[in-house]
């Protein structure tokens, strides 16, 4: 095979933003550390089963928009991002469930604990919301959120004093943390490929998803991706962030209200459970459609 120089995938946008900090939260930050190839990687990849193919910038958008539509992944995982990330610990927690990722955590047995701690703003006490058991709706008022920020101060000093006082009395490090609370924030290096970090986003950039890790999801799509791999990126908010999916129930009932049939539209929702005959409650089924259907500018009848 002849030998031919290959020259690593370089991306001056993304260049010039290795290292920097963008801040998240009180006291988080997201850096890019390193990366590994770029839009024309992707393309690269899917060509190789039929050769070069066409070079064409144009052709290579409309290929990677194809790929991304149809939902294909090896050629995205072709592309790796490095980032380090200092993030609170209740919201880490939902983060690493994400398990495609390679991780390399702030050890508190070796090192000792981060200081800061994430803190509310009075404004910021979000109320639970009725629509599901997971989720926040509205604030609290600031009144209230004014007692419960300045509780929260109280409680986050005494937790550090406690652990400190341990520090000092020379408990060992892996048993001084136990009593830390959530709040605290830690650090890592997460690398990930392009294809499962999509995912990430597309999870945890949707509104349903909790404000703080939604925050740093933004962070990496917006400041970070969008440099990176901009034919992706744009394939991406249209794809998938910004998409409405339909179930084949939700496509059989959008036939119905689109030919403007009301009649079988009411019995259908019937006849599926998803408004009950008794009192008329809808469904989750239901009341998913008609955020979906909002947009659209249509409604249940």
């Amino acid at each position: 095979m002849e030998e031919t120089n290959i020259e690593r995938a370089s991306v001056a946008a993304l260049d010039e933003i290795l290292g920097k900090s963008f801040p998240v939260l009180d006291h988080g930050h997201v850096r890019i550390i390193d990366y590994m190839g770029d839009d024309a990687a992707i393309v690269q990849a899917a060509r190789v089963s039929y050769g070069a193919g066409t070079k064409q910038v144009h052709e290579d958008r409309g290929l990677i928009r194809y790929l991304l539509r149809n939902a294909h992944t090896t050629p995205f995982e072709m592309c790796k991002l490095k980032l380090h990330i200092r993030v609170p610990m209740d919201c880490w927690r939902q983060w690493i469930r994400h398990r495609t990722a390679s991780v390399n955590e702030y050890s508190t047995r070796y090192s000792e604990a981060i200081s800061d701690q994430q803190g509310t703003l009075p404004g910021e006490w979000r109320l639970q919301t009725t629509q599901n058991k997971q989720g926040s709706e509205g604030f609290l008022d600031l009144d209230l959120g004014k007692e419960l920020t300045k509780s929260e101060e109280i409680f986050h000093q005494s937790a550090r004093d406690l652990y400190q006082s341990r520090i000092e009395s020379d408990v060992a490090r892996e048993q001084a943390r136990k009593d830390l609370p959530l709040s605290t924030y830690t650090e890592a290096y997460w690398s990930i490929d392009l294809h499962n970090l999509l995912h990430f986003l597309m999870l945890r950039m949707d509104n349903h998803a909790q404000t703080e890790i939604r925050q740093y999801a933004t962070v990496i799509g917006e400041e970070i991706v969008a440099r990176w791999v901009p034919f992706v990126w744009e394939a991406f908010r249209d794809y998938r962030l910004n998409a409405t999916r339909l179930s084949g129930p939700e496509t059989e009932l959008m036939r119905l209200l689109i030919a403007q049939d009301q009649p079988a539209a009411k019995e259908w929702l019937r006849e599926h459970g998803w408004v009950s005959l008794k009192d008329g409650k809808k469904s989750r089924e239901a009341k998913e459609l008609e955020v979906k259907l909002e947009a659209l500018g249509l409604r249940l009848p």
